[in-house]
């Protein structure tokens, strides 16, 4: 069979803009956290950058780290002038310094995805601020956007660049195995990279395909479950709420997902709400999602 001839993919980068004056705060959380030896991956715009070459400007820096780690950093920062803030305790903190601000992320906004050992020892490496630093893998990157359909917000585009730019070396049995249960997100974007990219579907191994393929016919043969559960909010914080007003199970919910109640309420709570006061650059609450 004669490959169709791909077209180039963008050369890779290494930085994204970030506004100078903020870089010395950057550099100070970053020596910090070698200093006491917490291990962390820069992940959002700069990760992004590197393995697509897709560049975009950026109000933060994205650091991605295990959730008990969080509180060691808050305490190598006491008294260097910081504030450190556990935003949400399911997935989020922030460290500020005056209107900047970094945020600290353990998982996916929806509970899943749990920064492990794994996400280190898939991890890459890029130099950033003048430094060499550890960036979040190609499949990590791909499996933890591929949850984000917000309507103001829609990671797809993202998947199908990292995609593109990296399938030919995607650690595939891994991501299928993260894939578990829900292979049908998956293979949703799977399908849209066909789509997005029909002269370079090819990039996608066909049996990854096939074999996706194959769970949802023999899914097709057996009953739907009874659950009573909409996994949508596994997806969107916000637009499938009516579901839940109207009695629908929510797939977050320990013990089925991974979230307690009050971690729901806070981070619905939070849909509405104004951007940080002190940070008046900031995009809106309700556009904060794991990048």
């Amino acid at each position: 069979m004669t490959s169709t001839a791909h077209s180039p993919l963008p050369p890779a980068a290494s930085a994204t803009a970030l506004d100078p004056r903020a870089e010395p705060f950057y550099v100070q959380v970053l020596q910090a956290l070698d200093d006491a030896g917490i291990p962390f991956l820069v992940g959002g715009a700069f990760a992004l950058a590197g393995l697509t070459g897709v560049e975009r400007p950026t109000k933060d820096l994205d650091l991605f780290l295990r959730r008990a780690d969080f509180d060691r950093l808050g305490q190598v920062l006491a008294g260097s002038g910081l504030h450190t803030e556990l935003t949400f305790p399911h997935w989020l903190g922030k460290v500020y310094s005056g209107p900047f601000f970094i945020d600290l992320i353990f998982a996916s906004a929806n509970g899943l995805n749990a920064v492990d050992d794994g996400w280190f020892e898939r991890a890459g490496s890029d130099t950033i601020l003048g430094r060499t630093v550890r960036t979040m893998s190609a499949e990590d990157m791909v499996w933890s956007k591929a949850y984000i359909m917000e309507r103001e917000r829609y990671d797809g585009a993202d998947v199908a660049h990292v995609l593109r730019a990296c399938a030919p070396t995607l650690d595939w049995p891994h991501l299928m195995q993260r894939a578990e249960a829900h292979w049908r997100v998956l293979l949703a974007h799977l399908v849209l990279f066909g789509f997005i990219y029909p002269d370079e579907r090819d990039r996608v191994p066909a049996w990854v395909m096939h074999e996706l393929l194959q769970r949802l016919q023999a899914e097709l043969l057996t009953p739907p479950p009874a659950s009573g559960r909409c996994q949508g909010t596994l997806l969107s914080r916000e637009q499938y709420l009516p579901d839940l007003q109207h009695g629908a199970g929510d797939a977050r919910l320990q013990p089925a997902g991974t979230m307690s109640e009050a971690e729901i309420a806070a981070w619905t709570a939070a849909i509405d709400s104004p951007p940080d006061k002190d940070a008046p650059d900031q995009e809106p609450s309700r556009k904060e999602q794991a990048p």
